[in-house]
């Protein structure tokens, strides 16, 4: 399994107050495979891709993605593992306004040892003709296409989408899915999209249904279906 995590548990604690945010989680996921997590806000979808992405720890339980129990890595180890073998993409694109296109994804293409083509990558979320212009100049879905593509140009292994087609359209959100499933049919990327949106899991290999940090359902899918036929 690529991704393995084994009664992944987490905590928070304010004063004498404790949140369980993760309970015992054990999800299984292969390589160059798309998962789906589904569940309410608070339910503990982020909590897992916080630990997952090497920006939360957990408190009990192991997590091993691509071979490393990322739960056992130090402070500097796990900084590597983020810078290499993860990309995120969040609900807000966190562009930076005064940078183009092209000048916004090669800020993390400059990290990666390992990147991507540039034009093969622009090319990929069909941003070849705006890679001159500015976020302001984009609508919501070429933006969110942005995020995607800087996203990607490290070559991760494993890429972490956060409610990306919360703050879209219907038609907008088809597009950017649809998207991220050429993506992981090109480069092979294996890909964990959070999501409240159950009619996403139809596309995905496998699904997560969480609940009060804990997995509720569990399912395989045999057959995927094409973002494009989704309908909610």
């Amino acid at each position: 399994m690529f991704i393995s995590t084994l009664n992944l548990s987490k905590i928070y604690q304010n004063g004498v107050t404790k949140t369980v945010a993760l309970s015992e989680a054990n999800i299984e996921l292969e390589k160059s495979e798309i998962g789906v997590i589904l569940g309410p806000s608070g339910s503990g979808k982020s909590t897992l891709m916080n630990i997952l992405g090497g920006i939360d720890r957990a408190n009990s339980g192991s997590a091993i993605v691509d071979g490393v129990d990322i739960t056992a890595l130090d402070d500097d180890d796990l900084t590597e593992y983020r810078r290499e073998k993860i990309g995120f993409i969040f609900q807000s694109y966190n562009l930076m306004p005064h940078l183009t296109v092209r000048e916004n994804i090669e800020v993390i293409e400059h990290i990666s040892k390992l990147p991507l083509d540039m034009e093969e990558v622009l090319q990929a979320v069909g941003l070849e003709h705006k890679k001159d212009s500015l976020p302001r100049e984009l609508s919501g879905g070429e933006q969110q296409r942005v995020a995607i593509a800087r996203a990607i140009v490290k070559n991760p292994k494993l890429l972490l989408c956060d409610e990306l087609t919360g703050a879209l359209d219907y038609e907008s959100s088809i597009k950017i899915l649809s998207l991220v499933q050429e993506i992981n049919r090109k480069f092979q990327t294996t890909i964990l999209i959070i999501t409240h949106n159950a009619a996403i899991a139809a596309m995905a290999n496998r699904m997560f249904r969480f609940r009060s940090g804990k997995i509720m359902e569990s399912i395989v899918n045999a057959e995927t279906q094409d973002a494009r036929g989704i309908d909610w």
